[in-house]
């Protein structure tokens, strides 16, 4: 049953469907409605977690509100980056949605950051919780729906790519051992807003989507493989199907900045 649910919503999701009117208005009354994740005012509902820094700490104010949007900026980072990954969570924890938002990258880049930080950013899910997460944690356990925008003019460089910090997905009917998979979108200028769309279903499919294509599918996501350091062994359980976690908003040494942030919970019975 979840499976011929989880293919019909897809269909209506991504292709629409050809139906009689009852069905059509009964499909609508019955579909789950947006909610936004982000008020546009304050992070009212959202928690920091920093690397070196205890969850719910706000290092030198790295997350705040501008123009209505979530923006990452280190202008108080008087020290350098040191290794200060962060992520904004929500507060709550989703299984089965569609989450919608709008990102563009700003001119901000901290240059004692990795190189591959540069113009680059990400959203979290099926993450482990924030109060989970130790002080010297770098990464969550979680999927990351990764954000790139142009680096050198003329090299492609795709956005809505998968990264799997402490994570594993199947990808074209197979376990991939890559960290990052790269999608099939376009490459988009650093200061342009894009559009990005993430559609889960628990541990079954997972949909990326920029600026209204799909880019990416993949399935099966779970605990596995490498790249967090510093977590509870007792949280990292190898092979263990993500079915659900909490989203976060990443920082890690660009400037970005978040607006629009809208879900649909799209979880059913079974």
């Amino acid at each position: 049953m979840k499976y011929k649910i989880l293919a019909v919503a897809t269909a209506f999701l991504l292709n629409g469907t050809s139906c009689s009117p009852d069905k059509v208005t009964s499909e609508k009354a019955a579909a789950p409605e947006w909610q936004p994740l982000f008020n546009g005012q304050d992070l009212d509902g959202w928690i920091p977690k920093i690397h070196h820094h205890h969850t719910g700490e706000n290092y030198r104010n790295t997350f705040r509100v501008e123009d209505e949007a979530i923006l990452v900026s280190y202008d108080g980072y008087d020290e350098g980056f040191d290794e200060r990954y962060g992520h904004l969570f929500y507060k709550q924890p989703f299984s089965t949605f569609h989450l919608k938002w709008e990102y563009r990258f700003t001119e901000e880049w901290l240059e004692d950051a990795p190189s591959y930080t540069y113009r680059n950013s990400g959203v979290m899910f099926h993450s482990q919780s924030p109060e989970s997460i130790l002080k010297e944690q770098d990464w969550p356990i979680s999927v990351e729906y990764q954000m790139l925008a142009e680096a050198e003019a003329g090299v492609e460089r795709p956005t809505g790519n998968m990264c799997s910090p402490g994570t594993e997905v199947y990808f074209e009917g197979e376990m991939d051992p890559r960290h990052c998979i790269n999608s099939t979108s376009a490459t988009y200028p650093w200061d342009e807003w894009v559009k990005a769309d993430l559609i889960v279903f628990e541990d079954s499919l997972v949909i990326h989507m920029v600026n209204g294509d799909t880019v990416l599918r993949y399935t099966k996501p779970q605990i596995g493989g490498e790249v967090a350091h510093g977590f509870d062994p007792a949280v990292k359980v190898d092979g263990e199907l993500l079915t659900e976690g909490y989203i976060g908003l990443q920082s890690e040494g660009q400037g970005v900045m978040f607006r629009q942030i809208q879900i649909k919970d799209l979880s059913v019975a079974d």
